[in-house]
């Protein structure tokens, strides 16, 4: 759109939420029959654009949030089979993320005040004639049914003013914008994916009203009722319940709160300027029969699942579903931490760590290409410094007074080196390495500055083993973990990572520069923090995963370490000691270290905490605290308490390459590592993978000590079939059985 002379435009009087923009489309005569028809569009705000009532596409909530100072994305729709002679193109705007509330420290509208729509329609005719039509100072504008909208608080319908609303002839003017900030989407478009009726409808011990949809989910909920005009229903979301009410301390300030008043006549609601996470639903101004007859839309990008993972215990199935649900609901439009409460931010640490995963469930090339896109323009705009959230709305909040300045964070602003680094893995995009690049280098380059004099990070604020089970509940950051070990180790593995991909793009001095600094940085690791007993300062399970994952021991000090880590797992009765840093790393590094069966243990332990606490309490997503609610029902009394966090869910990607045995041996499953691990009591499991190549399975089963494997690769894929205690067999596509 950056040649189109459409033009941004506003109503040129404020006109409240969701005002709507006109125009009547006077098709070129004499030219023949239309042939295509596209309309790209954009807005500031979220918007609906429709033909003659009819939606031009599938999605909802667009354009999303990008950083919009930086990039403003807009969609393609073919509209060849909606137009006609005469139609009409109206567009609906909502606050959305541009002018909404956002961000935990309260405010809204930060990027600009008044909402707006370009769109560019080309239309072309059998005869070969293009006609083009803009938004401009022609189109008109006026309000609509929507009287409140935001993202947080949710949605208010007026149904009366669908009929007596303000007509289209309000003018509209033109703001200034620049459109060279327009930019495709690269990932693709939020969308309505599933259909969710009540599991169970009761009355509360207050009286009220409660639906429970049996799954937290993402989205809204939607429904057709009849009642005296002016009368309400309202509709309060909340994902889990307390003393038997709607438990809506956890969402912090945000109502979650949609209201529908009637018209009089038959009415269909459908709040699609907002969303909610939610499990259960209070109602208000419905009976018990009409409150079962309401539908939850479950909401998120249009993500294709690519992975599938099933075994003999229930609970690691359900635990692998929860990690499923989670990355559904936070993978709306970018990668968020949570998508219920006033936060809903795109924090770097989370999906720095749960990328693998994701790769593994979904094929999220293109969303988080998307969002690496704003990841870069946000780091190039602050001089190299990772946010800790992308976009960066706290660049426009008050600070956090529990945070100093902020600068590069340990896990957080890795995000711009590892998370390219895992969807090359996964996908063997070479194009995307490349963009990203300038990114990954500047990052590892800026953290360089911030080293203190003995060649360690440990100088500057750290989130550091964020969330550790041990941690006061009112600071989350005090964690048994030294924080300069935990940065030092992140910072190495940073490097490595930037020194291969260097390598690999052909950036021969940068290789030089990044591996050596890698090894002056392990050495100062070992200097600094690494006792001469095989120590590691601060000796909890954290500093020990994160130095045998990260490749900071050698072989005989990794083997020491994994004795003192396996100890130390033991000791806490095998559940989580970890925070963020050392959770998704753990299981993998006693499995490196030959404690398989203390990885089993730990994974499958059901006592708090623990990745199966929160199954046994029902729980059908992630959590963010692994007590996020006690073993008598309530919830944890903390601020900061989420019912759908994917981040704990991380120890997914060990589960997939460890107990399903698929890995990637060369970029994009080219090549295959077939690696199945047995442990615990599990007694067979089967895991599935779509690749770029086709599709891998691999199943097994152990039978009175017996175990057998049954392994299919696609055509042209080939592998290496790797089992405890045995030579490794090189396998080619098609179906293989061990023993043969």
């Amino acid at each position: 759109m950056h040649d189109s002379t459409a033009r941004m435009i506003t109503p040129a009087t404020e006109l409240g939420s969701a005002p709507c923009f006109r125009t009547e489309i006077d098709l070129d005569t004499g030219h023949g029959d239309v042939v295509a028809a596209t309309l790209r569009i954009s807005s500031l705000g979220v918007h609906e654009a429709r033909i003659d009532g009819q939606p031009v596409g599938d999605d909802v909530l667009s354009p999303g949030w990008s950083s919009y100072e930086h990039r403003l994305r807009y969609l393609s729709h073919d509209v060849t089979g909606l137009l006609t002679a005469g139609s009409v193109l109206t567009v609906q705007v909502g606050n959305g993320w541009y002018r909404g509330r956002l961000g935990f420290m309260g405010g809204r509208a930060f990027y600009g005040d008044r909402l707006g729509v370009i769109a560019d329609l080309e239309i072309r005719f059998a005869d070969g004639h293009r006609q083009v039509v803009v938004t401009d100072e022609s189109w008109t504008a006026g309000g609509s049914d929507v009287i409140a909208d935001d993202l947080y608080d949710g949605q208010t319908i007026d149904a009366r003013r669908r009929t007596t609303a303000p007509g289209w002839s309000l003018p509209v003017r033109v703001l200034d914008f620049d459109r060279r900030r327009l930019t495709p989407y690269i990932g693709p478009a939020v969308t309505r994916q599933d259909l969710v009726a009540p599991s169970k409808v009761w009355e509360s011990p207050t009286g009220r009203i409660l639906i429970d949809f049996g799954q937290n989910l993402v989205g809204w909920v939607r429904f057709t009722t009849t009642g005296p005009a002016g009368s309400e229903v309202r509709l309060r979301h909340a994902e889990v319940l307390e003393a038997g009410e709607l438990g809506v301390r956890p969402l912090r300030d945000a109502q979650a709160t949609d209201r529908f008043i009637r018209s009089g006549g038959v009415d269909f609601f459908e709040p699609t300027m907002t969303f909610h996470g939610f499990r259960y639903v209070e109602v208000t101004g419905l009976s018990l029969a009409e409150a079962d007859q309401l539908e939850a839309v479950v909401v998120h990008s249009q993500l294709r699942r690519t992975g599938e993972f099933a075994c003999s215990d229930e609970l690691l199935n359900q635990l692998h579903r929860n990690v499923v649900w989670s990355t559904k609901g936070n993978f709306l439009d970018l990668p968020t931490d949570c998508p219920q409460r006033n936060e809903r931010l795109g924090w770097t640490g989370d999906l720095a760590v749960f990328a693998p995963s994701a790769a593994y469930l979904f094929d999220v090339e293109a969303f988080l290409a998307d969002w690496l896109a704003d990841l870069a323009a946000e780091q190039q705009a602050a001089d190299g410094l990772v946010p800790f959230v992308i976009p960066d709305i706290l660049k426009f909040q008050p600070h956090p007074p529990e945070f100093p300045d902020p600068d590069s964070t340990a896990f957080w602003s890795d995000a711009a080196v590892w998370v390219p680094w895992t969807l090359w893995e996964a996908y063997g995009s070479r194009d995307l390495l490349e963009r990203q690049y300038p990114s990954m280098a500047a990052h590892v380059r800026r953290v360089r500055t911030l080293l203190s004099p003995s060649g360690v990070w440990d100088g500057s604020f750290q989130f550091g083993d964020w969330l550790d089970p041990d941690a006061p509940p009112d600071a989350p950051a005090k964690a048994k973990a030294d924080p300069g070990v935990v940065a030092t180790a992140a910072y190495y593995r940073s490097l490595t990572t930037a020194a291969a991909t260097a390598a690999l793009l052909g950036f021969a001095e940068d290789a030089a520069e990044f591996g050596a600094l890698a090894e002056r940085t392990r050495a100062a690791f070992h200097a600094e923090y690494v006792a001469a007993d095989g120590t590691i300062r601060s000796d909890c399970t954290t500093v020990y995963t994160l130095a045998i994952v990260f490749g900071l021991l050698s072989t005989a000090a990794a083997d020491s370490a994994g004795q003192r880590l396996a100890a130390l797992v033991a000791a806490s009765g095998y559940r989580v000691s970890t925070g963020f840093a050392g959770t998704p790393y753990i299981t993998e590094a006693l499995t490196r270290t030959g404690h398989l069966e203390d990885a089993y243990r730990l994974l499958t332990e059901r006592s708090c905490p623990s990745w199966l606490y929160p199954v046994t309490m029902g729980a059908t997503t992630i959590w963010e605290r692994w007590d996020s609610m006690l073993p008598d029902g309530s919830v944890n009394p903390g601020e900061m308490t989420s019912f759908n966090h994917y981040a704990l869910g991380a120890v997914a990607d060990w589960m997939h390459r460890t107990v399903g045995g698929i890995a990637p041996l060369s970029p994009g499953y080219a090549r295959v590592s077939i690696a199945p691990r047995p442990g615990g009591a599990l007694t067979w499991c089967r895991s599935s993978l779509e690749t770029r190549h086709g599709r891998i399975e691999v199943s097994w089963t152990l039978t009175g000590g017996t175990l057998k494997v049954t392994a299919t690769l696609p055509p042209g894929v080939t592998g290496l079939l790797s089992l405890t205690g045995h030579p490794p067999v090189e396998l080619t596509e098609g179906t293989h059985h061990w023993p043969a």
